[in-house]
């Protein structure tokens, strides 16, 4: 008998397929600003959040997603603080997310025992109504992390530079943060609070041992995340004949199996293209990531030429038709 004739399991493929799909576009953004265990730390903010909705009789999925967004709004703030101690002031309200969830949801008279469908996943008893939260919350994920991937990326990659060209990049960092934040509340009921920074990265880790540009890596994430969590869930349900198997811990365990396969396959493609084009030929157009601009430029540059300087490593680089310009000998790099 074929498990498509079940509702239940229906409604389960169409919310991993759709959590697959989002996970990995916001894991890719938080891998650029290494923060792959952002996800992690939401996840442990959200408890509270699914503990508030058992206290209060609302729906916990809702109440995660309010308390995961203020959470990753403000790990964000603290993180763009900058001080010593703010590693510190993470970790407090990491564990204080998971400890305040374990307190409220005993206040609200129940056990332990009924946060394990949120720590570790229980895809096979979502409803329909959590069906459409996740597809509404995974599709806007999907569509902002798409339609913003020029700014997200930029101020992901260099920060500094995103500044000077004039990004609000305090304003992007908190949007990446919220996109974590809805992102962990979607995959809770898939792979659970606890493993969905795994959703997250692992897949983002596969594509970039064979892809070698950033949208390209996006988009084969995503393409990964869906085809792990589709493939875990009935790899799951196949099993469940004979064993109690856990659809989360299915989901990762294929994540990961699926990087376990690329990385070899990424290090015979590398070594293939050095051996084809081991040096770059410096009397060329390029070199490396930059440009040479001929010794025609006209303008040059220097501290009282009106455009922004950005310090970069031993030299300084000028803003200038949107690239950074270095002077090198007698030409210019462009960046």
């Amino acid at each position: 008998m074929s498990i498509l004739q079940y509702d239940f399991m229906i409604r389960a493929l169409v919310a991993a397929l759709f959590t697959g799909l989002a996970a990995p576009a916001v894991g890719t953004y938080l891998v650029q600003r290494r923060l792959a265990l952002m996800g992690d730390g939401i996840g442990h903010i959200a408890v509270t959040g699914v503990a508030v909705g058992l206290l209060t009789g609302t729906s916990p999925t809702v109440t995660a997603v309010a308390v995961a967004v203020l959470g990753g709004m403000t790990i964000e703030l603290i993180r763009q603080r900058g001080h010593t101690s703010a590693d510190v002031a993470l970790a407090l309200l990491f564990y204080g997310g998971i400890a305040g969830g374990v307190l409220i949801t005993g206040l609200a008279g129940q056990g332990a025992a009924t946060l394990q469908a949120y720590l570790f996943g229980s895809i096979t008893t979502i409803s329909s109504a959590d069906v459409w939260v996740t597809v509404v919350l995974a599709v806007v994920v999907v569509a902002v992390a798409l339609g913003l991937s020029p700014q997200l990326f930029a101020v992901a990659q260099d920060e500094e530079f995103a500044r000077v060209s004039g990004l609000h990049a305090p304003a992007y960092n908190i949007v990446v943060s919220v996109l974590a934040a809805v992102t962990v509340t979607v995959a809770m009921r898939t792979v659970g609070l606890l493993l969905v920074s795994a959703l997250m990265v692992v897949p983002v880790a596969t594509a970039s041992q064979l892809t070698r540009s950033f949208r390209s890596t996006l988009l084969a994430a995503m393409g990964l995340g869906a085809a792990a969590a589709v493939g875990g869930l009935v790899l799951a349900a196949l099993a469940s004949a004979e064993v109690n198997v856990a659809p989360g811990a299915t989901i990762v365990l294929v994540s990961l199996a699926g990087f376990a396969m690329a990385w070899p396959l990424g290090l015979w493609v590398r070594r293939r293209q050095r051996l084809v084009a081991p040096f770059v030929d410096p009397v060329g157009p390029e070199t490396g990531d930059h440009t040479v601009v001929p010794e025609s430029h006209e303008h040059q540059h220097g501290d009282d030429c009106g455009h922004p300087a950005v310090p970069h490593g031993d030299h300084v680089d000028y803003v200038h038709d949107g690239h950074r310009h270095a002077a090198h000998g007698s030409h210019y790099d462009e960046h």
